[in-house]
């Protein structure tokens, strides 16, 4: 594991990272062979003025995810199998930052996505996300991201990323593990229980790849069955062996 953390300063002088800086806002990406996305997302991330750290948190890719990210200055938290709220725990604990930011790889913040989580933050909120839409022109596809502005559970998502304060995700125990879906709504739910969500009236990009390989109707469909079915108490556990069978997945 590489153990030396970076923070991005984008200035006249330098482009690059500046080691042992702390930063203001740390940045933990869940991966599995996501070396076509992981790139682009690094940079994007780390195009502005503010000081950010980098962990990708990866899940024993076969593919050169990691390599890039190292060769971009990210640091490395491994994990030998996928398990997304695993490999977030072990991201946060090598945050830096009071100021955590979960962000998928296949997705792009706005941005000036770290004036907004900020300025959020000073604010006094401790945790929110972004709405979002598609990579895709689909008329379909933009409904489903209308959605996502309105302050209802079902529009959430990990898709939309999330910023929470370490505070606040300590006081949480994190991401509970056993949630091997619906980690992203269980943790939104519990916090909701003790501070206030902030929704910014902002859009992430995200990736279309699953309506690629699936009709809309059917990943719809299957989501709404999953929320329905977690809500009625039906394991994490149970859910991912039923959607998997539902819709097919671009990395399956």
């Amino acid at each position: 594991m590489n153990c030396t953390y970076y923070t991005y300063v984008r200035n006249s002088n330098s482009d690059y990272p500046l080691a042992n800086t702390v930063p203001e806002i740390s940045i933990i990406i869940p991966t599995l062979n996501e070396e076509e996305h992981i790139g682009r997302l690094i940079r994007h991330l780390t195009d502005n003025d503010h000081q950010v750290e980098i962990i990708i948190a990866d899940a024993n890719s076969s593919d050169k995810t990691v390599e890039i990210a190292e060769n971009l200055g990210a640091q490395i938290a491994k994990l030998n199998q996928p398990s997304r709220p695993k490999q977030l725990n072990k991201g946060a604990r090598l945050a830096t930052a009071d100021l955590l930011y979960i962000v998928h790889a296949d997705t792009l913040p706005p941005k000036d996505y770290a004036n907004q989580i900020l300025s959020a933050s000073a604010d006094g909120k401790t945790f929110g996300s972004f709405r979002f839409r598609f990579d895709s022109d689909r008329r379909a596809l933009r409904f489903n991201s209308w959605w996502t502005g309105l302050p209802i559970m079902i529009a959430r998502g990990g898709d939309q990323s999330l910023f929470i304060t370490r505070k606040l995700f300590d006081h949480l125990n994190g991401y509970q593990e056993d949630h091997v879906v619906m980690e992203d709504y269980d943790i939104i739910i519990r916090g909701k229980r003790i501070a206030k969500f902030r929704l910014l009236q902002d859009d992430v990009l995200v990736s279309a790849r699953k309506y690629e390989e699936n009709p809309y109707w059917k990943v719809n469909s299957s989501n709404f069955i999953i929320f329905t079915l977690y809500y009625l108490g039906v394991s994490p556990a149970r859910l991912l062996r039923l959607y998997k069978k539902l819709i097919r997945h671009p990395k399956s």
